[in-house]
């Protein structure tokens, strides 16, 4: 299968499929892919596309030019004067605020496939909380993640304290929220932010090898897996062990199980066909 474009209907987002992996690339290097209302609208729309497509079996997102996300657009939001709401009346832009989060950072954490976040470089504000979102991170040994909220006046966007309160506990994402601190690679490692440091010129090698290899897993055990995992995160035990239950036995009746057991008895590597 050959890799095709997909148009997304602006610039400011490229998105590609090649065997079961659809990349998306935020694409603003001149403003370190800063987060525009046309890139969040495209955004929401792929993810959604890409929830429903067969073909689609693991989404990485990724950024252009050396960097990852900067977050919102400072230099627009200093221009405009207000910040965040602009023509609108707060509560409309409040309303906005939640489509657009629910839409990007909500959808990709309950994508019922893979996601991946290739960190090139500086991850910070919304750009991080999208990150975090992601199933799994892999970042250049010389990116950096920052909250960065505190150093604009704000409190923070796209589910990032929700993230990051589960990934690193509650006492260390105050600690990054409140004092915004840059977090270098390693450290984003060793404190469970990021999954696998690579040097930089190793990144997109290691990014394929992940995300090929997700796509080829079962499809319908990592959408159980993946709903399983969420509700552990706020469920009660019993309420986690009834759902790991459902999912197990139908689990059992797919194709992909079956091929899987066999592969074990003739010791081979599995071909799972997400069924």
């Amino acid at each position: 299968m050959t890799a095709s474009m997909i148009d997304t209907g602006t610039p400011d987002l490229l998105a590609q499929l090649d065997a079961g992996v659809l990349t998306l690339t935020l694409n603003r290097p001149q403003a370190r892919n800063a987060m525009t209302r046309a890139m969040n609208e495209a955004l929401a729309r792929e993810l959604a596309r890409a929830e429903l497509d067969p073909e689609v079996r693991c989404v990485v997102l990724t950024g252009a030019g050396g960097a990852f996300c900067a977050g919102g657009d400072v230099k627009n939001m200093a221009a405009s004067g207000d910040g965040t709401v602009g023509a609108l009346t707060i509560d409309q832009a409040i309303h906005r605020q939640r489509v657009n989060q629910r839409e990007t950072a909500g959808r990709l954490f309950k994508m019922p496939k893979p996601t991946l976040a290739v960190l090139p470089g500086p991850a910070a504000g919304a750009g991080l909380a999208l990150a975090l979102a992601c199933d799994l991170r892999l970042m250049a040994s010389t990116a950096i993640m920052t909250t960065a909220f505190a150093r604009v006046g704000f409190s923070g966007d796209y589910g990032g304290s929700y993230f990051m309160t589960q990934l690193v506990g509650a006492a260390k994402a105050r600690e990054l929220y409140l004092l915004s601190d840059r977090v270098p690679a390693e450290e984003a490692l060793r404190l469970g932010l990021a999954n696998w440091v690579s040097a930089p010129e190793q990144l997109a090698a290691r990014a394929l090898e992940i995300a090929t290899r997700l796509a080829n897993g079962p499809a319908v055990a990592y959408r159980y897996m993946k709903e399983n995992l969420n509700r552990a995160m706020a469920g009660e035990v019993d309420e986690c062990l009834d759902l790991e239950a459902t999912h197990h036995i139908h689990c059992g009746q797919t194709e992909d199980h079956r091929e899987a057991a066999k592969a074990f008895v003739e010791k081979r590597e599995p071909v799972f066909k997400g069924r």
